[in-house]
């Protein structure tokens, strides 16, 4: 193992190639159909934030049971976090009054 590879096991509970993997292939479309649901119900952000550290615990057990991750990684979790939210709060935009659009 390389010592990116370390730092990354140390930090993130496993590899690089398997955490991106996770994020965008397993949470990736749960956490886009989140942002959806929020954005069509018109919930508050503060659900989404909910919502999307639900989806990082689950991914943090996919980790842990698939791949033989650290489940209780503090940086991956927030690592998944930060990227479910920034994909499911920056699909779509506000687009007048009463509706949402997706971004270009």
């Amino acid at each position: 193992m390389s010592d990116f590879d370390l730092f990354m096991s140390d930090w993130l509970g496993d590899t690089l190639g398997v955490v991106l993997l996770f994020n965008f292939v397993l949470a990736g479309p749960a956490s886009f159909a989140a942002g959806q649901g929020v954005a069509i119900t018109w919930r508050p952000l503060r659900q989404l934030v909910l919502y999307t550290a639900l989806i990082s615990m689950g991914l943090r057990f996919f980790d842990y049971a698939l791949a033989g991750g650290d489940l209780w990684s503090i940086g991956g979790f927030f690592l998944g976090w930060a990227v479910q939210f920034a994909i499911a709060a920056f699909a779509y935009e506000r687009k007048g009054l009463l509706g949402w659009e997706e971004r270009h």
